[in-house]
C-alpha cells in the first residue's frame, strides 16, 4: 500500500511488476499519476459543486419572476398580432395565452430537472471512482497485456510486427467494457426518467437493436479509421501530424456526408414532407437565402422519444433539412418556419463552417503537442508501461496523452466553445428576426420548452458552463429587445 502513500504513485497492476523508479526530476513520471488523478477529483468537486447548485433551482417551488414578467411581454405581444390577423391567418391554438401553460408546467418540469440531476450526480459520482480505480489499478497496462496475449495464442501476433492489430483488439475490448459498466445508467435513465415523465418511447428490444448497431457500426467504422491513424503515426516519420491531421480531416467530411445519409436511416425512417403548405413556406424561405434546398425530410423520432429537433446537413449545393414528427405536433406551421429561420441563420452566418474550421485547428493543435512528448517513457512508466524490453503502444501513447496532459486544455477550450456556442445561438435568433420571424420563434421556443419541460429557472452558473443553447428567459429578453429596437 506504500505505492499509494508515496511519490511517485504507481498502478497495482504493471508489466515489469515493480514500483515506479523516478524522482522529483523526472517530473512526467514522478507526478503523473497523482496529478491527473487530482486532475479528476478536482473537476468532480468543481461540477459536483454545480450540480448541487441546479438541484437546489429544481427544488424551487415558486414560478420564477423573470419568466413571469419576460412571458407576459410575449403573450402580450401576441395578442396584438392576434387583433392584427383578425383570425384569418392563425388558429385560436396558435395565440393561446403561453404563460398559465408555462406555470401549470413548472412542476412537472422541476420534477423532471430534478429527477435528471439527481441521476447525474450519482452517474458522476461513478464515472470518477471508475476513473480513479482503473488508473490506481492499472487497468490499462492489464488490458494491453491481456489483448496481446490473446493476439499471441490465437493469431501469432507480436506486438514488435503487429502492434496494430493488437491495438484493434484493446479497443474492441475496452469499448465492451465501457458499454458493459454504462448499460444500467442508460437502462435507468431510458426506461425509469424517461418514461416516467411520458418522453420515453422506446421498447426495450428497440434498445437492445440499437445498442448492437452502434456497436456494429463503431468496429466497422472505428476500427479502420484508428488503423490508418496509428500506421501513419507510425511510419509517418517527422511529418505524421500533417498526415495524420489531413486524414482526419477527410474522414470528418466522409462521416458528415455519409452519417445523415446513410447512418441514420438505420436507426430511423425519413419521408419526404407531405405538408404542400408547410413544404412551400420552407422552400421559399430558403430561397430567398439562397440556401440549396434539395430534400425536405420528416423522421420518425416520436419511435423513441416524445422530444422535439430541427436540423441541417449536406455539402455544397446539396443540402437538406430533417424535421422530427413530434415538432410538427408540438407547434405551428409559421412557429417551424421561424424554428427554420433561425437554424438557416447558422448557415448563412457561417457557424456551421466555423465549427468545421475550429475542430480542425483543435485537432491540428493537439496532435502537435502529442508530438512533443510521443516519446516520453516516462510518461507511460508512470501508468504501468515500464518493461524496458517492449514498445510502447502508440494508441496507449495518444490516450494517455488525451487522459493526462491534455485534459486541463480540453476542459478549458470545451468551455470556451459552449460560450461561443450560445453567442452563435443568440446571432441565429437575431438572423430570424431581421427575417420578421420573432414573434413565433419567441412562442415557439416556450411551446418547444412545455412539450420538452425545459429547465425554467435554471441556476446561472451551471447554465454558464452546461448549457450550449441560452436559458429560455434569456432568448426571449434579447428577441423582445430587438423588436423594440427595430420599432423605434
Amino acid at each position: 500500500m506504500n505505492r499509494f502513500f508515496d511519490l511517485p504513485w504507481t498502478p497495482v497492476y504493471t508489466q515489469s511488476g515493480n514500483p515506479l523508479d523516478a524522482g522529483p526530476s523526472e517530473a512526467l513520471g514522478y507526478w503523473a499519476l497523482a496529478g491527473t488523478i487530482a486532475f479528476i477529483v478536482t473537476i468532480y468537486a468543481l461540477e459536483g459543486n454545480l450540480d448541487a447548485r441546479q438541484r437546489d433551482a429544481y427544488l424551487k417551488t415558486t414560478f420564477p419572476k423573470t419568466m413571469e414578467t419576460v412571458v407576459s411581454e410575449v403573450d402580450e405581444e401576441r395578442k396584438k398580432a392576434a387583433a392584427k390577423d383578425n383570425g384569418n391567418t392563425t388558429t385560436k391554438e396558435d395565440h393561446k395565452p403561453i404563460l398559465p401553460q408555462l406555470r401549470e408546467k413548472f412542476k412537472s418540469a422541476q420534477a423532471y430537472g430534478l429527477d435528471k440531476i439527481n441521476f447525474a450526480i450519482v452517474s458522476s459520482t461513478y464515472d470518477t471512482l471508475e476513473s480513479v480505480a482503473f488508473l490506481l489499478l492499472g487497468f490499462m497496462p492489464c488490458m494491453w497485456d491481456l489483448s496481446a496475449n490473446l493476439g499471441n495464442r490465437f493469431f501469432g501476433w507480436t506486438e514488435t510486427d503487429h502492434e496494430v492489430l493488437i491495438s484493434l483488439v484493446y479497443l474492441a475490448l475496452t469499448v465492451l467494457v465501457g458499454n458493459l459498466t454504462s448499460l444500467p445508467f442508460e437502462v435507468y435513465s431510458t426506461f425509469q426518467i424517461e418514461r416516467k415523465h411520458g418522453f420515453n418511447k422506446q421498447t426495450p428490444i428497440l434498445f437492445v437493436t440499437d445498442k448492437i448497431k452502434v456497436l456494429i457500426l463503431t468496429f466497422v467504422f472505428g476500427g479502420p479509421f484508428v488503423a490508418f491513424v496509428l500506421h501513419i503515426i507510425k511510419f509517418g516519420g517527422d511529418n505524421f501530424v500533417f498526415y495524420v491531421w489531413v486524414f482526419v480531416l477527410v474522414f470528418s467530411l466522409f462521416t458528415m456526408t455519409i452519417v445523415p445519409s446513410v447512418i441514420m436511416p438505420l436507426f430511423n425512417k425519413y419521408e419526404l414532407l407531405k405538408d404542400a403548405d408547410l413544404k412551400r413556406d420552407i422552400e421559399e424561405l430558403a430561397d430567398s437565402l439562397k440556401f440549396p434546398l434539395k430534400k425536405l425530410y420528416v423522421v420518425d423520432g416520436s419511435k423513441r422519444s416524445s422530444h422535439s429537433n430541427a436540423f441541417l446537413y449536406g455539402f455544397g449545393g446539396n443540402k437538406r433539412i430533417v424535421l422530427f414528427d413530434t415538432l410538427l405536433t408540438q407547434v405551428g406551421h409559421d412557429e417551424i418556419v421561424a424554428i427554420l429561420g433561425h437554424e438557416l441563420g447558422h448557415w448563412k452566418l457561417g457557424h456551421m463552417m466555423m465549427n468545421i474550421v475550429v475542430t480542425q485547428v483543435y485537432s491540428f493543435v493537439a496532435l502537435y503537442f502529442f508530438s512533443l512528448c510521443y516519446t516520453s517513457e516516462n510518461l507511460y512508466k508512470a501508468f504501468g508501461f515500464d518493461d524496458a524490453d517492449r514498445p510502447i503502444p502508440t494508441i496507449i501513447a495518444l490516450m494517455l496523452f488525451f487522459q493526462t496532459l491534455w485534459a486541463p486544455v480540453d476542459k478549458v477550450l470545451s468551455f470556451l466553445l459552449t460560450a461561443n456556442t450560445r453567442r452563435c445561438e443568440f446571432a441565429a435568433d437575431k438572423f430570424a428576426c431581421d427575417l420578421g420571424k420573432s414573434k413565433k420563434l419567441q412562442s415557439a421556443l416556450c411551446k418547444i420548452y412545455l412539450e420538452n419541460l425545459g429547465a425554467m429557472s435554471p441556476d446561472p452558473w451551471y447554465s454558464l458552463y452546461h448549457y450550449s443553447h441560452p436559458p429560455l428567459v434569456e432568448r426571449l429578453t434579447a428577441l423582445l429587445k430587438l423588436e423594440k429596437a427595430k420599432q423605434a
